[in-house]
């Protein structure tokens, strides 16, 4: 993936304003943690474990092999290492979602060129269903767009049907694609675009009742109504995405209660975002991001009010001296 030192300037311009509002709450029984694994510095992608619970998956986005690992958020501590087999050498993995049939899919769709590879590729394998270090044969799906080769970090699927979405990553704003309602191991699978995101897309997720997408960026993130397979879906607000050194994924708990959002580099933080008028994944209501500003400040996200002004002073100056230390390093 493109490192923040690529982010362009329009894009920089408003970080500022986004991390003196974005100062996330933790949901009741949902806390953060820290990834404490050393191999861990490039944690591109987030899927919160079916199967065991308090577990998270993630992976490096240029391993040196083709490695899962399946992080305990009440220690931060990696339980257990899968490898993928059956597969080339991944290029650049940036996604990881948790399907309808409890299989982990895995997009190695990343493309820092910007569109020069012909095709790209998803993993599917089983979750394991004992945590430990092991070895699991993966199917190896490949993936090309109806309208050309493209970078993306954003690798969705639906939990009640199965059907996968990517989101692609464009600097003035992007596209959601949609895949085949079979994948072929065989042949190539085509995915068609069905909406505009408007967003530059790092990571998202849908929620457990199937109802929400959430797309996050480095800065900010929308929150759609979902509409169903080949519809374009309903943009329902904006999410309180919190400020991040480099934030690069999202998922929703298994309860869809809360969104986590990860980040890259070593120790480094996934943090809880409530989502607000949900819960176990059944309920209405716009995912932490919806335009009611009363019920936003507790949430402390885009929508929401300042905390104090201590915290906002820090926030900006943090913000600015930061990323101008960014700039000059590019």
């Amino acid at each position: 993936m493109r490192s923040l030192r690529a982010v362009p300037s329009s894009v920089l311009a408003g970080a500022v304003l986004v991390c003196a509002a974005a100062v996330p709450a933790a949901a009741d029984g949902h806390d953060g943690f820290t990834i404490k694994d050393p191999r861990i510095v490039e944690s591109s992608g987030l899927a919160a474990s079916r199967a065991h619970p308090g577990v998270y998956w993630t992976h490096n986005d240029q391993d040196k092999g083709a490695y899962l690992y399946a992080v305990d958020s009440r220690t931060g501590r990696t339980v257990a290492t899968v490898t993928m087999s059956g597969i080339g050498a991944p290029r650049d993995v940036e996604a990881i979602s948790v399907g309808a049939d409890g299989n982990l899919y895995v997009g190695d769709i990343g493309d820092n060129l910007g569109g020069t590879w012909s095709n790209v590729w998803i993993y599917k394998l089983p979750e394991p269903k004992t945590l430990r270090d092991q070895t699991v044969r993966a199917t190896q799906y490949v993936v090309k767009y109806e309208d050309g080769a493209r970078d993306a970090e954003a690798l969705m699927v639906h939990p009640k049907t199965g059907r996968i979405y990517i989101a692609d990553k464009k600097e003035e704003g992007g596209s959601l694609y949609e895949g085949p309602a079979e994948m072929s191991a065989s042949g190539t699978n085509v995915f068609k675009k069905i909406a505009a995101t408007d967003l530059w897309v790092t990571d998202g997720a849908f929620s457990p009742d199937g109802q929400q997408l959430a797309l996050r960026g480095y800065f900010g993130g929308t929150s759609f109504a979902w509409k169903g397979a080949g519809k374009q879906p309903e943009r329902e607000g904006r999410l309180s995405v919190p400020f991040q050194r480099q934030g690069e994924s999202v998922t929703y708990t298994p309860d869809g209660t809360t969104l986590m959002y990860g980040t890259e580099g070593a120790q480094s933080q996934v943090t809880p975002v409530e989502v607000r008028g949900r819960g176990g994944g059944g309920g209405s209501g716009a995912p932490s991001g919806d335009t009611g500003s009363d019920s936003s400040a507790k949430s402390g996200g885009l929508d929401g009010g300042l905390k104090t002004g201590a915290i906002v002073a820090g926030a900006v100056l943090l913000a600015f001296f930061g990323l101008k230390r960014l700039l000059r390093r590019r």
